[in-house]
């Protein structure tokens, strides 16, 4: 890997159903992640997927660019807008992609996350610092 490279997106179906199988596995059973009624009655523009559920995917996509989990040694973001997922079979798409910014020293490099729904950024500041191959 070398600065400026830039990695192929990667693409994410997100249905309620992976935000029901999500909230059993995480423990967050928050309503606004299964009820329009009540995402809606909080402002939301309807039921959104949990920002950490957003954000594992933008690292699973990091995983599969540098090749193992194992080299990812620092992962952050914030998040910057929610991903709405309506009540259907078809759900939304989460694009990531992701380029090589920078080199470090001991031989680390800071990748760039991008991650969009319908183009619009729902990560904010996302990098990662993987060890280099």
């Amino acid at each position: 890997m070398q600065v400026g490279t830039e990695f192929p997106p990667q693409t994410f179906q997100v249905t309620r159903a992976d935000l029901v199988r999500y909230a059993g596995a995480s423990g967050d059973f928050n309503p606004i992640h299964w009820s329009d009624r009540v995402a809606t009655s909080v402002g939301l523009p309807g039921v959104i997927a949990h920002g950490m559920l957003t954000m594992a995917l933008a690292g699973q996509a990091v995983a599969y660019w540098v090749g193992d989990t194992a080299s990812i040694v620092e992962y952050s973001t914030r998040f910057a807008n929610p991903v709405v997922v309506p009540d259907d079979d078809k759900g939304t798409e989460i694009v990531v992609t992701g380029v090589v910014k920078k080199q470090l020293e001991d031989g680390l490099m800071q990748i760039d996350i991008a991650a969009t729904c319908h183009g619009e950024k729902v990560l904010g500041a996302a990098k990662a610092l993987v060890r280099g191959r």
